[in-house]
């Protein structure tokens, strides 16, 4: 296996295109902790449509994610994610206008339908070696871990000195700062990856469905993801409630979600190292369980508040950061977007879902059955994992065939991948004749790449 680093277009690629990422999911993050609060000056408020208005951009990221990520194949990479970001600083700019909790929603809902994550990642597969690609795509995911982290530390601070119409006007300027990255940082693609590595196609997401295990992971981040929602519907008004004023929660957030940084450390140590992933992942829903039903019962006291906070977010980012790889591990080597692709729009969906069970539970009974329904969503997410399988840690690599050229592509793909899976280290093949692809998922410490090459008549 190749060893070498990121060269400097890869590098260039990873970090531009994560800042893209990062600019855009503040906007989308930075309005959770403050609407609840910052929002009751709006005509026509109520819980309901507070928390639809902070769940709004989820249900039409789900919707789109998948269908701007054929249309990036069809029209070009930078031209979706561009018309994707003034769609999003359109949406901020109705929503910073409003003046009707009905039109920040429809802001909101407009934010949503700029889905680009999966032009994104596209394009950064694009610009990405094959052996070279995990190390891009952990640069953005940990700049979208920190986004979030970021956007409930930022989010009140702009909202008590500018208020909600404040957060809009910098989710938009975000949005221009992204379209200025996307044009004159990010480097133009000369080659186009696999669609297994991009594309979700509809064969591919109907043979996903059935698969249980990565259907579980994506009912798992749809939990995740309403249970988070749901929260903070209520969190910041059960915070003004035990005396924190509301600009001042940064002065908990702050300390909250750096020390759950620091927590969540050891949680992946013992769970690589000690191979105890699927324990310390079941334990992690039971935290989430725990600190909700907490918040339930004796959201009295803000250090109890704060306690609770602390131990949900502890678990919220392990899980957060665990199920991507898992996704990758457990998806068919030539199913790789597919598999992210439906993950993805689990996630966002989960998000909908959270705002819109958080809104109704808040306007017809109280705070402490908002954290109460949460944690029942919790230990249902509990019941569904519990039977999950954890994959042995692997990589994925394609190498080009010359398939096409061939009298019967099929017949001498299927020889192919026979071949191939037989390799020391291999532990899947798939070839496929249309793309000219053979995807392979190996155990890097078996794996030799020259062996592969030869295989496929790329041996020196």
């Amino acid at each position: 296996m190749s060893t070498a680093a990121l060269n400097q277009l890869e590098k260039r690629a990873a970090v531009s295109l994560a800042s893209v990422f990062a600019f855009r999911m503040l906007g989308l993050f930075m309005l959770m902790p403050v609407l609840a609060v910052y929002g009751q000056h709006y005509q026509d408020v109520s819980p309901l449509w507070i928390g639809l208005a902070i769940g709004a951009y989820g249900l039409t990221q789900a919707l789109l994610q998948i269908p701007m990520g054929w249309l990036s194949d069809k029209f070009g990479r930078k031209p979706i994610i561009i018309t994707g970001l003034l769609i999003f600083a359109l949406g901020s700019v109705i929503a910073a206008l409003a003046e009707s909790i009905y039109w920040v929603t429809f802001g909101r809902a407009l934010q949503g339908m700029g889905a680009i994550a999966s032009a994104l990642l596209a394009l950064a597969a694009d610009l990405s070696r094959d052996e070279q690609r995990p190390k891009v795509m952990a640069v953005i995911g940990m700049c979208i871990g920190l986004s979030f982290a970021v956007a409930m530390l930022l989010g009140p601070m702009v909202a008590a000195s500018f208020g909600v119409a404040g957060v809009f006007w910098l989710t938009a300027a975000l949005a221009i700062v992204g379209i200025a990255v996307i044009l004159l940082v990010v480097p133009n693609a000369v080659n186009r990856a696999p669609k297994g590595d991009t594309l979700a196609t509809i064969p591919a997401i109907k043979a996903l469905i059935k698969d249980r295990q990565l259907l579980r992971l994506d009912l798992g981040v749809l939990l995740l993801h309403l249970t988070m929602t749901t929260l903070f519907v209520a969190l910041p008004g059960q915070l003004i409630t035990q005396g924190l004023a509301a600009e001042k929660h940064w002065q908990l957030y702050i300390p909250v979600f750096l020390l759950a940084f620091v927590l969540m450390a050891p949680m992946m140590i013992i769970a690589i190292r000690k191979q105890q992933e699927r324990a310390v992942f079941l334990s992690c829903i039971g935290l989430l369980i725990v600190s909700t039903a907490l918040l339930s019962m004796m959201a009295t006291n803000l250090w109890v508040i704060a306690t609770c906070m602390l131990v949900y977010f502890v678990a919220f980012n392990f899980l957060e950061a665990t199920m991507p790889a898992l996704v990758s591990r457990l998806a068919p080597v030539s199913q790789k977007g597919a598999a992210m692709g439906v993950f993805s729009s689990g996630q966002f969906f989960g998000a909908f879902l959270g705002g819109m069970l958080g809104g109704v539970i808040a306007q017809y009974l109280s705070a402490p059955f908002v954290f109460a329904a949460a944690a029942l969503v919790g230990v249902l997410w509990l019941v569904i994992a519990w039977q999950m399988q954890i994959p042995p840690r692997s990589k994925m690599i394609s190498l080009v065939a010359n398939l096409t050229e061939q009298s019967s592509p099929e017949q001498v793909a299927a020889q192919l991948a026979a071949k191939l899976v037989a390799l020391p280290g291999v532990l899947e093949a798939t070839v496929v004749s249309e793309e000219n692809r053979c995807y392979l998922k190996i155990d890097e410490k078996q794996f030799d790449i020259n062996a592969a090459k030869q295989v496929v008549g790329l041996g020196e």
